[in-house]
C-alpha cells in the first residue's frame, strides 16, 4: 500500500515558515512557488471545481435523506459530514498554498524595490 513515491512525496512535503521570509533558502522560496503554483492551477481548473462541487452536492444530499434518528443513521451523519469536512479542508490547504506562494512573491518584490 506505501510505496517509494509515498515516503519521497511525505519527505518532500513543504514545511516552511513564512513568518521570517528572509531566512528561507533559495531552494526552500521555490519549493513554496512551485506547490503554490500548482495548487493555483487546480484551484483555477473550472472542471475539477465542478467535480468538487458535485461531489460534495452528492454528500449534502446524502445527509439530507438521512431522516431516522437512530444510532446507525447518527454515525452515518457523521460519517457524512466528517466526509464534506475533508474537501472543505483539501480545498482549504489548496488555497493556503497559493496564499504562502502570493505572500513570498510579494515580499520578494518589495525587498527587490527596497534595496
Amino acid at each position: 500500500m506505501i510505496d517509494q513515491e509515498v515516503v519521497d512525496a511525505y519527505n518532500r512535503r513543504l514545511t516552511v515558515d513564512l513568518s521570517n521570509i528572509k531566512e528561507l533558502t533559495p531552494s526552500q522560496r521555490d519549493a513554496v512557488k512551485n506547490y503554490g503554483s500548482m495548487a493555483e492551477a487546480l484551484v483555477k481548473n473550472r472542471d475539477l471545481a465542478m467535480f468538487i462541487h458535485h461531489y460534495r452536492f452528492e454528500v449534502n444530499d446524502a445527509l439530507v435523506s438521512i431522516t431516522q434518528h437512530t444510532a446507525e443513521a447518527n454515525a452515518e451523519r457523521i460519517a457524512l459530514a466528517n466526509q464534506l469536512a475533508g474537501v472543505d479542508a483539501f480545498v482549504n490547504s489548496l488555497k493556503r498554498a497559493v496564499y504562502k506562494k502570493n505572500r513570498l512573491v510579494t515580499a520578494e518584490q518589495a525587498q527587490n524595490t527596497g534595496t
